[in-house]
């Protein structure tokens, strides 16, 4: 029996907060990439979080593995990681951070369909594959339509470009839930599994962006109260809440609160950046986020249901 409950105000509270800051964090990237590249930012913020997720590790006495099937696993984990974030910093040169937020959020959709393929107790419904069909026809109206007068800087091909990297990372996010849920990586703690993530993506993004020469760091305040949100708020505090809320809520139900984070996305890229919202893009992401919400809330949906049936069973 599922001993996770049901969300409550606590847990809306802290989605509220962690959605905030995953919103913000493609904004803060975007916004001082020109003292630091967005992969090399990505790449040094990994490497702070680790350690202070190392430090929570030994203050608990827990025991890593550090060789073995199990870091190997969790180095394989960090390497999607590393290459759904290589894909954000990439995307964030060719595209708006609002662009990148929700293209990136598609992530529950692959993971859907990996999940699907891999495990039978997470095969989908019809209702479901209704789902996968409108976030898909909302990708590509959002790919396909004309944008009008809201073309990037560096032309359509290069917004089109960088939604598509967004759209990568989005599915090497999904890949990197499908190898925790079906792996050994779901039964050690939450800490550790964070720990490879970020301690690969370090290695991997930093020396991405030194071989790709774009080591170039100008440290302005901007940047370096900028670095220290993304290592501190987004891969160490929120990453660990996000956790916590999952060994106590049940997932359905934060996944579906998890979507407020491209909304917020959208709308902080346009008020803080100045950004242009499309008529075209607006649809395509109603699409996309109403094909996801119908894909994660169906489980919610179904529990409800089935706790409904069986109170009147019993009365």
């Amino acid at each position: 029996m599922d001993s996770r409950k049901s969300i409550d105000i606590t847990a809306v509270g802290l989605m509220v907060g962690i959605c905030l800051i995953w919103a913000l964090q493609p904004i803060g990237l975007k916004s001082t990439a020109v003292f630091a590249a967005p992969v090399l930012q990505i790449g040094l913020r990994s490497g702070i979080a680790a350690l202070c997720v190392l430090a929570i590790v030994k203050l608990k006495g827990q025991r890593m593995e550090f060789f073995g099937g199990t870091a190997g696993l969790g180095a394989l984990a960090g390497l999607l990681f590393a290459m759904e974030f290589f894909m954000v910093g990439e995307a964030l040169k060719h595209t708006s951070a609002s662009h990148v937020v929700v293209f990136l959020y598609t992530a529950p959709i692959f993971a859907a369909l990996g999940l699907h393929w891999k495990l039978p107790s997470e095969r989908l419904a019809a209702v479901q594959w209704v789902g996968i069909a409108v976030a898909a026809a909302g990708i590509a109206f959002a790919f396909l339509a004309p944008q009008g007068g809201g073309e990037a800087a560096g032309g359509l091909g290069a917004m089109l470009w960088g939604d598509g990297l967004a759209l990568l990372g989005g599915a090497a996010w999904g890949l990197t839930t499908v190898l925790i849920r079906t792996t050994r990586l779901s039964a050690i703690p939450a800490t550790h599994v964070l720990f490879y993530q970020l301690a690969t993506a370090f290695v991997i993004l930093t020396g991405a962006a030194v071989a790709g020469g774009e080591a170039a760091f100008v440290p302005t305040r901007p940047l370096l109260l900028n670095i220290a949100f993304q290592a501190l708020a987004v891969s160490f505090l929120s990453f660990l809440t996000w956790f916590w809320l999952l060994t106590k809520y049940r997932a359905s139900q934060l996944g579906v609160f998890s979507f407020m984070t491209p909304v917020f996305g959208v709308v902080l890229g346009i008020l803080l950046l100045g950004e242009p919202l499309t008529p075209e893009f607006s649809i395509g992401t109603a699409g996309v986020l109403v094909g996801i919400m119908i894909v994660s809330a169906y489980p919610w949906i179904g529990q409800r249901r089935a706790g409904r049936s069986a109170q009147a069973g019993s009365s």
